[in-house]
Order: structure tokens, then sequence, then C-alpha cells
């Protein structure tokens, strides 16, 4: 299906179906607002899918997280006592860095260029 019919389909369908769950057309412009926002995010540079990722879960780890701190009272050693859960908090700590390492770099090397 060409992509110039598909959009209005697909904008058409999401339409409908925000505003059969309410029946407000409040929904319909909250919608086309995220929508609005997301076109900006993805023109600006930044990635959907981890945003997404972000959006859906951020919810489900918070919980989780504060689960966790109310049970160890508080105590952020929890997460480091266990070798499992200092082992994966160390691999995200190093996966961070690897990230960071180049646009570091990249930093770095502007000030000292003249």
């Amino acid at each position: 299906v060409p992509y110039r019919l598909l959009f209005p389909a697909i904008l058409m369908f999401c339409c409908i179906g925000i505003y059969s769950i309410n029946s407000l057309p409040t929904d319909v412009m909250f919608i086309a607002f995220f929508g609005l926002v997301g076109y900006m995010l993805i023109k600006f540079g930044f990635e959907p899918a981890p945003m997404l990722l972000g959006f859906v879960l951020g919810r489900l780890m918070e919980e989780n997280l504060r689960r966790a701190l109310i049970i160890s009272r508080g105590s952020l050693e929890t997460f480091i006592e266990r070798p499992v859960s200092a082992g994966l908090l160390a691999v995200a700590v190093i996966l961070l860095v690897i990230a960071l390492l180049p646009s570091i770099r990249k930093g770095r090397d502007e000030v000292f260029v003249e």
C-alpha cells in the first residue's frame, strides 16, 4: 500500500478510535498535539523507539523501584548486595559510558583545536 494512502487511513482510524472511547473531542485534540510533539522530536533527531519504551515501561519501573526501596527501608545498598543485581548495574553503567564516550571525546577535541 502506498504511504500516501496509508498515512491518512491510519490518522483517520486513530481519531475514530480515540473518539469512540470517551466521545470527547478534546481527546482528538490531545492525540493531534502529541502527534505534533512526536513529529517535532523526530525532526530534532530523537529516536522514537527508546522514547516509546520509556513512556510505556517508565511507570512500571518506578513502581518496582519504590517497592524495592520500601522493602529495604530506603537503603540503596539493596541494589548492589546481590551479585546478579550488582552485575546488571555494572553492565548498565559500562554501556552508558561506552555510549557517551564518543560525544565526550568529540567535545574535548573541539576545545583543544585552535
